[in-house]
């Protein structure tokens, strides 16, 4: 306002004086036009004047911003580094800062919490004058207890609600009760309101109005089903909703009997007797519909399902409510008992007594039964004769022709066709499956177990009913143990692994038999992480790795891996190997042979038959470069003697000169005598010496005063206490001794 009222100020002026020295004569006229600008900007600043007016009374009309347990607040203190970060108020309403603790500023408004903290901070800081409060953000801190998977406090943004925090919580628990969830709140008087909504309705509908409205410090408490019981056991959802769908017992509708699903289930309004039978899954194929039985009220009232079914009356079917039972009995049938009765058991869609005709075959029994269900094992039904023999049939096997002259066996009144249950891999009871038709696999496959077995099957076969083998089985010998009462007890092994990436024929697999055992090795754990396990591995399957690699250790290994692979599986050689000197032992192999490798020229060249053939219990070692010299043969190495920074043996090459190998010694000391490097070379077996000007090869830089330089050779640099000067300086000295001696002794001075 002030800015605009100035600018028009400025305005009035520099129009009027303008006025006044261009065109006095139209005074009259411009001072009209002048009046009318100004009652205009009279009009703006009015009207910007009563909207202030209504800002501040809407702002004095709304009551000023209390804090409460989760607010947070930035605290502008310049200068202090610990006051970068925004506060939270705790739950208990106090607000920690550095150097003075805690302050209760909960219920405070933002000026007065300013005051509050700049009176606590004067005692340890100065220039209090420059802090400012302000609160960044309305936060939640809730506690959500009950059937979640996190119980506990949560912390959740201003405008959060009851799902949110539940989420927070890590959901809800499998068992718990969502009609019945709890919002529970303290008021000013320390006393407890609990507010008690359906949650499954607001999951159904989407109706927030359906949820209270959180408050800071609420407490969400989420209940446990009454079908969980009072005793903590593992459950999931489909076990628990087969009992019912939670209802209170009081309150609920119990149904049992011959339905699929009996429970307790909670009271729906307008839901009928038929509805709660739906709910329970229906009634099964033994149930008495027409004696169904409803306690309505403590009343029992009969109810006959069929007749209803038929009429469609709704005066026959009972009102249900609340707290009702509902009872379906099994239907009481007379045994069926005949001269030409036949009797179907086990895994067939319908089993139980019939009546045979005149030229009735099997098929037309198992048929009238329904047939086998998906469950049923048709390679082992039993016919159950009624002299109390019993003749085997493999129904499969005859609907595939795989037995030439196999024919239908032959049924007749007071027989039993048994069709057992398929043994599930799953099931507890094996021993189902006789140990004349059964294999045992084991080792490192999915499901290590006994499984049933049938000639037409293969290694390949059982491998893939056993789930295939683990990432860390050893495939390339998997063992093959015969039946223990066999003569030949000698394992067979084959490389399953190889088989299955190139291919071959299927002659090549290994036969199996019933009895038989199979055995998946598994490979051995990093020796590194588990030092007990590598037992597991045959020797005869391994390979061995030393010195200065990353991992050294015992490896498996096959025919298909190489050095490399080997190298890279013991993470590589470290930063002090000398790759240039590997040494691999071969064990196996008469005799003592040892392979030399220089891995460092392969990487150079990338020569491929620079590399080694490994086989099976070799030895692998790769040496350090700082190993001691002891450890070099002569052979390989020059000695380096006199004034050199680093006298001793260094290995060489024939690409190197005696200035790479003095470069490596160190160099020339400051008094080496560098014009006399003398040089012993061992030809013939014999030493032979020469000398070396290093400075006259500095000064000409012609390589071909070189001398020649092979390992067992000596290189020698003197110093100057061996120059022909510093002699004659010392035999000088000696002289003058002498002199000075016997002038003492012949003077007497």
């Amino acid at each position: 306002m002030k800015n605009i009222k100035n600018r028009i100020q400025r305005f009035k002026e520099i129009k009027f004086c303008t006025l006044l020295i261009l065109c006095i004569p139209c005074l009259s006229l411009m001072t009209a036009a002048f009046a009318d600008t100004f009652d205009s900007v009279k009009i703006v600043l009015l009207e910007e004047t009563v909207y202030d007016a209504q800002i501040d009374a809407v702002r004095l009309a709304q009551p000023p911003i209390t804090l409460r347990p989760g607010d947070m607040l930035v605290i502008d203190f310049p200068g202090e580094a610990s006051f970068n970060e925004p506060f939270q108020i705790d739950s208990e309403g106090f607000l920690v800062l550095p150097e003075i603790g805690r302050m209760q500023i909960h219920g405070q408004t933002i000026e007065e919490a300013s005051q509050i903290i700049s009176l606590g901070l004067s005692s340890v800081y100065k220039d209090i004058d420059r802090i400012s409060v302000v609160l960044q953000e309305r936060r939640l801190l809730v506690n959500v207890l009950g059937y979640v998977k996190n119980p506990g406090p949560v912390n959740l943004t201003g405008q959060a609600t009851v799902q949110m925090a539940i989420n927070q919580a890590g959901g809800l628990e499998q068992g718990a009760q969502l009609d019945k969830i709890q919002v529970r709140r303290k008021n000013k008087r320390n006393e407890m309101s609990v507010f008690v909504f359906d949650y499954k309705r607001y999951l159904d509908t989407g109706n927030l109005s359906i949820m209270p409205r959180l408050k800071p410090l609420d407490t969400i408490f989420v209940p446990a089903s009454p079908l969980t019981g009072n005793v903590q056991v593992e459950f999931d959802a489909r076990t628990l909703t087969a009992a019912g769908d939670a209802g209170e017992s009081k309150e609920a509708i119990k149904v049992f009997g011959e339905v699929h699903r009996p429970g307790i289930f909670k009271y729906k309004e307008g839901s009928s007797l038929v509805d709660m039978l739906m709910r329970a899954g229906g009634v099964t194929r033994y149930a008495g519909v027409e004696q169904i039985r409803v306690i309505v009220g403590g009343v029992p009232q009969p109810f006959n399902m069929r007749e209803y079914m038929d009429t469609g009356d709704p005066a026959l079917m009972p009102q249900v409510g609340k707290g009702d039972t509902i009872f379906v009995p099994q239907m009481s049938d007379q045994i069926k008992l005949g001269a030409r009765t036949v009797y179907v058991i086990g895994e067939v869609k319908i089993p139980g007594a019939y009546e045979t005709k005149e030229g009735a075959t099997f098929f037309d029994i198992l048929a009238n039964a329904g047939g086998p269900t998906r469950f049923a094992e048709v390679r082992q039904m039993r016919i159950l004769r009624k002299d109390g023999s019993v003749d085997p049939f493999d129904f499969q096997a005859y609907t595939e022709q795989t037995v030439e002259g196999m024919t239908l066996p032959q049924i007749n009144p007071g027989d039993a066709i048994l069709v057992p249950e398929k043994t599930d891999m799953n099931e507890k009871s094996w021993l189902k499956i006789s140990p004349d038709h059964a294999i045992m696999i084991v080792g490192a496959v999915r499901r290590p177990g006994r499984y049933e077995w049938a000639d037409e099957m293969s290694l390949l076969d059982l491998m893939a009913h056993a789930g295939g083998p683990v990432p860390t089985a050893d495939t390339s010998r998997v063992k093959i143990m015969p039946r223990p009462n066999e003569s030949n007890q000698k394992p067979v092994y084959f490389d399953f692994g190889k088989f299955m990436n190139e291919g071959g024929s299927i002659d090549d697999v290994p036969a199996l038999d019933a009895g038989y055992t199979i055995e998946v090795p598994e490979l051995p754990r990093d020796p590194n992480d588990n030092r007990s396990q590598w037992i597991r591995q045959e020797s005869q399957r391994s390979i061995y790795i030393m010195g200065s690699v990353v991992a050294p250790g015992r490896y498996a290994f096959n025919e298909n891996l190489n050095f490399l692979d080997i190298l890279a599986q013991a993470q590589g050689p470290t930063t002090q190997a000398d790759l240039e000197h590997i040494r691999i032992s071969h064990r196996k192999e008469k005799g003592t042979r040892v392979t030399k490798v220089n891995l460092a020229l392969y990487f150079e060249t990338g020569d491929d038959s620079l590399l080694p053939q490994v086989k099976p219990e070799d030895v692998i070692y790769l040496p350090d470069q700082n190993r001691a010299w002891l450890q070099k043969p002569k052979e390989q190495t020059v000695r380096v003697l006199g004034a050199v920074g680093a006298p001793g043996r260094y290995e060489f090459n024939n690409s190197m000169t005696i200035l790479d190998l003095l470069a490596e010694a160190g160099g020339p000391r400051s008094d080496a005598l560098e014009e006399k490097i003398v040089v012993v070379n061992v030809v013939d077996g014999k030493p032979k010496a020469q000398l070396f000007n290093l400075i006259d090869f500095a000064k000409s830089g012609d390589y071909n005063k070189l001398p020649v330089l092979r390992v067992g050779d000596t290189v020698y640099v003197p110093d100057e206490s061996q120059s022909a000067r510093a002699q004659f300086r010392n035999n000088l000295s000696d002289v003058i001794s002498v002199v000075n001696l016997v002038r003492t002794l012949t003077t007497g001075f």
